[in-house]
């Protein structure tokens, strides 16, 4: 049990910690002190239901149906072009950072969603997190186990960058390091976004 529990641990922190879109919407939600922990906790849930729905039969469908991971494929493309756009909106207009800060804080449900989007509009986390972990942890001798410890690994992640990104914020509450920010949270969406069109199937 403890090493099908510790596989878990092991793979799921190796792909995880990796950055990527998810990853980098919880730094500046964090930075922002915006709702990140029910951010953090959402992350950390789909997670260890992907991980379930891959350990025990999701990972076989998705590998079968090369028509959902398509669709997958072009709505992520499509929201990560756009939330990119919103950053680099804002850290080449003064204008734009500003009237961010004074529209004051989003609600919790629409940061969520943001989240949420993030996190199940991006085919890698099938790929990774349902096929990879999922087809992985079919194979432990104790498969309950393993993906306790995927979603631990998740757990551990997501609330140490959230908590840890707020503890630092004070310290980075400077409109040069926002630009910064929003210019890397830019330049990540638009890397996944092409990632993503560019092994798209030719038709």
């Amino acid at each position: 049990m403890w090493q099908s529990y510790l596989n878990g641990l092991l793979v799921a922190a190796g792909l995880i910690i990796a950055i990527g879109a998810q990853n980098v919407f919880v730094l500046a939600q964090s930075l922002r002190r915006e709702h990140h922990l029910p951010v953090a906790a959402l992350c950390v849930l789909c997670d260890a239901l992907l991980v379930c729905a891959g350990v025990f039969g999701l990972a076989t469908l998705l590998a079968q149906s090369p028509l959902l991971l398509n669709i997958a494929r072009w709505g992520g493309a499509v929201f990560l072009l756009w939330y990119g756009a919103k950053a680099l909106r804002r850290a080449l207009s003064p204008q734009a950072l500003e009237q961010d800060q004074q529209s004051g804080p989003r609600s919790r449900r629409a940061v969520l969603m943001a989240a949420l989007a993030v996190t199940l509009l991006n085919p890698h986390v099938y790929l990774d997190t349902v096929l990879l972990i999922g087809s992985l942890g079919a194979q432990q001798p104790v498969p309950g186990a393993y993906a306790l410890g995927a979603a631990s690994a998740s757990m551990i992640w997501f609330f140490t960058l959230a908590l840890g990104a707020a503890w630092m914020a004070p310290w980075l509450a400077r409109p040069a390091t926002w630009r910064v920010l929003d210019l890397s949270v830019a330049a990540m969406m638009f890397a996944v976004a092409w990632q993503l069109l560019a092994h798209a199937p030719q038709v």
